[in-house]
């Protein structure tokens, strides 16, 4: 007994049967295959998308970073002006010390505390 097979018609992927020349002239050029232009212009459209997005990270990371140093330093001029405020009030509070006002009376203008204090009051 043998069993007749029916033999298939399997294209390969890579061959096509074309209807005439001119169709096969239009897909193959020197002996090439014709690119396909519209995905590459694609490509390139992503491309250029992409490489738009990458820059704008890199620009906006750059100005988050002079941001960042900028407020450093900020923070330490805030520091340093502090700093001058505090030795500003404990030098105005020596001036206003009541041993030196009595110190400048006493040696600048001549002037002397008095021994006894009276006080007269009219009614």
């Amino acid at each position: 007994m043998t069993i007749k097979r029916k033999a298939k018609n399997y294209e390969k992927p890579h061959q096509k049967e074309f209807a005439s020349a001119e169709e096969v002239s239009l897909t193959l050029i020197n002996g090439r295959p014709r690119l396909n232009h519209l995905l590459r212009s694609r490509c390139r459209i992503f491309f250029v998308v992409f490489a738009i997005f990458a820059m704008a990270v890199v620009i906006r990371s750059g100005i988050n970073a002079s941001r960042g140093y900028a407020l450093v330093a900020t923070q330490e001029q805030a520091q340093q002006l502090e700093l001058e405020n505090e030795r500003l009030r404990v030098e105005i509070a020596k001036l206003k010390s009541p041993q030196r006002i009595k110190q400048i009376a006493e040696d600048e203008l001549g002037m002397i505390v008095p021994r006894k204090i009276y006080f007269s009051h009219d009614r």
